[in-house]
């Protein structure tokens, strides 16, 4: 079975853009990063400060889903915080792959410290995504560590995604 349809997943600030754009690159898939998907109001939202909550996510979670539902393959960065939005997610699209950047709250705010005219704002919305955040299980996501450079980064991830397709990448 080769990956068609991934997910890459984590808190604001992980790298989900970046490594979800260059593994849709390296798999020649095309690429959506699910912030350009957010209502104007969640992108005021955070752009305020203000965190989103479970129902300010549902519409656009449903969006990102019918991107899955209506193409053959898709990569889209998304940060899928809980089980609940990653069951939407999946929804009629069993052969989801999750890959889930994993890193420690001083790493990834040292990353946003050196994000230029990013929506996303501040120490507390970030604090707030980790609150947030229920891990996915082991059998549920690719867990990649985002504590070394993109190059490595990277390359775990695709070397994750290839073993958990039989090879098929």
């Amino acid at each position: 079975m080769k990956a068609k349809k991934i997910l890459v997943m984590g808190v604001s600030g992980c790298g989900k853009s970046l490594i979800g754009s260059e593994i849709a690159k390296a798999l020649g898939l095309p690429f959506h990063d699910g912030d350009d998907y957010h209502p104007k109001a969640n992108v005021e939202k955070m752009a305020q400060g203000i965190p989103l909550n479970d129902d300010d996510r549902i519409g656009w979670l449903e969006t990102l889903n019918r991107i899955y539902v209506e193409s053959d393959a898709a990569v889209i960065a998304c940060s899928a915080l809980k089980p609940a939005y990653r069951d939407i997610l999946r929804r009629d699209n069993d052969e989801l792959v999750i890959v889930y950047l994993q890193g420690d709250f001083e790493t990834i705010w040292s990353r946003h410290q050196q994000r230029a005219n990013h929506y996303f704002n501040g120490e507390v919305m970030l604090k707030s995504q980790f609150e947030a955040l229920i891990e996915p299980e082991q059998d549920e996501a690719l867990f990649i560590d985002i504590s070394e450079d993109v190059p490595q980064v990277l390359a775990a991830a695709l070397k994750a995604i290839e073993e958990s397709t039989n090879g098929a990448i």
